[in-house]
C-alpha cells in the first residue's frame, strides 16, 4: 500500500494597481490582446525595470501573515527559460533571498503545513490556441504582472488535504487584499508535486502537475497521479522524473516535457535591480495596516456564541464574513440567528441562481431589519422567508410589510374566534386528537390558512392545547 507525498506551489495574482517593474495597468482580464503592454513588460531592448513598491509590501504583509520569517534583505534574481510566452527569454524572479521563508498554515484539527518560502516574480504572458489556425498565438497583457509564488514543504499526505490548503491560502489573501485570489480568472494557480512510497520508506521521485486552475482539478490531477504512479510501481517500474499537464476532458495528466533542475534555469542576481532592505519599521508599518485574518474571524466568531461550523463558514469567506459583520452591527441580535439565515436561506437563494453575494443587490441592513421583524413578532420566520427573494433584489423589508399588509395577528381575541371556527368544523380530527395529540397539528395548518399565514403559530397552538385540554402535551 503506497501512500502519497505532496507539496504544492501556489501563484496569486497580485492585486496592485500596475505591474511588477512598469507602469502598464496590472489586471487585464478581458481585454484585447497585447494592449497592456510596454518596452519593459515586452523585454525589448535599452528598458530597465523598476521595483513596484506596492507588490513588495503585499508580498511582506502576506508572508507575515502565513508566519513567515522576514528577512531584512531581499533580492531578484534572473530565472531563464526560453517559452514564446516569456517575451525576455527570462523571467525575474527571487531565488536564494525571498521575501519570506520557513512559515506555516494550521488546517481544522491543528495539522500544520509548512511553507518553505513565499517570493515575488512576474507572471508570462499566455499562448491562445484558436480552432480556426494550425499556430497559437502570444499574448502578453500578462507578462509582467506581479505574482507572489508560495511553495509548501512536502506535508500533504491527500488530495482533499491539498483542496483545504488552497482554501485556507485564498482566504487569507482575499481578507488582506493581496489577490483576489479567483482561480477562473487566472489569479492563483496551482503546481502540484506529488509522489507515493511505502509507509516508512523515503520520498519516491516527484511529478510536477502544472497550472491547474481549479481547486477540483487539483484534487482529482493527485488523486490520478497517486493511482498512476502506484500502479506502475506495484508492476516492478519506476517513475521518472517529469513535468505532466492535465486533461480536463480525459481526467488524466499528459507528459510535457522532462523535468528541469534548478542549473537549467542559471539563477543569478537581476543586474537592474538594487537588493531592498526590509527595515524594521517598515515591517511594523506593515503589521499595523494588515487586516483581521481568517483565523482571528473565526475565534471572534465564535466567541460571539456561534456554533463552530457556521463561524468557519463565515470566517473563511471574505464576503459571506463583511456581510456578516455588517449586518450584525445593525441588528444586535443573537448571531447564531444572523448566522442560520446567511448561511441557510441566503446562501441557499443564492447558490438555486448560481451567483455570488457580491451579485445580489441584498443590502446587510435589510437583512437585520428581517429579522428584527421576526424577532419583535411584527412577521413570520414563514413570511421572512416568503419575501427573502424580493430582498435579494433589493427590496427594503420595511416597505414590503407595510405595502401588503403581512404584519402577523397577534390579537388573541381575533385568533380564538378562528380556531374556535375550525374546531367546529372539525369533528372527526378534535375526535382523533384524544388518541394522537399530534394530530392538532392539522387544525393548526388549518387556522394558519384561514388567516393567510398572517396568525402567529405560537399563540394558535397555545389556544388549541387549551380547547382541547392539551396543555400538558403541548
Amino acid at each position: 500500500m503506497f501512500e502519497p507525498v505532496i507539496g504544492l506551489e501556489i501563484h496569486l495574482a497580485m492585486k496592485t494597481r500596475t505591474k511588477m517593474f512598469c507602469a502598464c495597468p496590472a489586471d487585464s482580464f478581458g481585454q484585447d490582446p497585447n494592449v497592456s503592454t510596454c518596452p519593459v513588460c515586452l523585454g525589448l531592448p535599452g528598458s530597465l525595470p523598476t521595483i513596484n513598491q506596492e507588490a513588495i509590501e503585499k508580498a511582506i504583509m502576506f508572508s507575515l501573515a502565513l508566519n513567515c520569517q522576514v528577512p531584512e534583505f531581499t533580492q531578484f534574481h534572473r530565472k531563464n527559460y526560453f517559452y514564446p510566452d516569456a517575451p525576455k527569454n527570462y523571467q525575474i524572479s527571487q531565488y536564494d533571498r525571498p521575501v519570506g521563508e520557513h512559515g506555516y498554515v494550521e488546517l481544522p484539527g491543528g495539522r500544520r503545513i509548512d511553507i518553505t518560502r513565499c517570493h515575488v516574480e512576474e507572471d508570462a504572458g499566455k499562448l491562445v490556441h484558436p480552432s480556426y489556425a494550425d499556430h497559437s498565438l502570444v499574448d502578453l497583457n500578462r507578462a509582467g504582472a506581479p505574482l507572489i509564488e508560495m511553495v509548501t514543504e512536502p506535508d500533504i499526505r491527500d488530495p482533499q488535504e491539498a483542496r483545504e490548503f488552497l482554501g485556507r491560502v485564498r482566504a487569507i489573501a482575499q481578507a488582506l487584499g493581496v489577490s483576489d485570489a479567483n482561480p477562473e480568472e487566472g489569479k492563483m494557480r496551482a503546481d502540484v508535486n506529488i509522489s507515493v512510497r511505502r509507509a516508512g520508506e523515503p520520498f519516491g521521485t516527484k511529478v510536477e502537475v502544472k497550472n491547474l486552475n481549479s481547486f477540483k482539478s487539483v484534487q482529482r490531477a493527485l488523486e490520478y497521479e497517486i493511482k498512476r504512479q502506484s500502479h506502475i510501481l506495484e508492476d516492478g517500474g519506476s517513475i521518472q522524473q517529469c513535468t505532466m499537464g492535465w486533461d480536463e476532458g480525459g481526467q488524466k495528466t499528459v507528459l510535457q516535457r522532462l523535468k528541469e533542475g534548478e542549473a537549467d534555469y542559471r539563477y543569478f542576481p537581476e543586474p537592474d535591480l538594487p537588493t531592498m532592505r526590509i527595515s524594521q519599521k517598515w515591517l511594523k508599518r506593515v503589521r499595523e495596516i494588515t487586516p483581521e485574518l481568517p483565523d482571528a474571524k473565526f475565534e471572534r466568531y465564535v466567541a460571539l456564541g456561534l456554533r463552530e461550523y457556521d463561524a468557519g463558514l463565515i470566517a473563511y469567506d471574505v464576503a459571506l464574513s463583511k456581510f456578516f459583520d455588517r449586518s450584525l452591527a445593525s441588528y444586535q441580535g443573537k448571531s447564531q440567528h444572523l448566522a442560520n439565515w446567511l448561511n441557510g436561506d441566503v446562501t441557499g437563494w443564492l447558490n438555486s441562481q448560481e451567483i455570488k453575494l457580491s451579485a445580489s443587490r441584498l443590502e446587510p441592513e435589510h437583512l437585520a431589519a428581517l429579522l428584527k421583524l421576526i424577532d419583535s413578532g411584527t412577521i413570520s420566520g414563514k413570511t421572512a422567508k416568503d419575501i427573502l427573494p424580493e430582498l435579494m433584489q433589493g427590496a427594503n423589508p420595511d416597505v414590503l410589510i407595510e405595502e401588503r399588509s403581512l404584519k402577523q395577528i397577534t390579537d388573541s381575541n381575533a385568533i380564538e374566534k378562528m380556531v374556535d371556527g375550525i374546531i367546529a368544523q372539525n369533528p372527526v380530527i378534535v375526535a382523533q386528537i384524544a388518541a394522537n395529540p399530534k394530530a392538532v397539528n392539522a387544525l393548526l395548518g388549518q387556522v394558519m390558512r384561514e388567516s393567510k399565514g398572517k396568525a402567529k403559530p405560537e399563540l394558535v397552538r397555545e389556544l388549541l392545547a387549551q380547547k382541547l385540554g392539551l396543555e400538558q402535551s403541548a
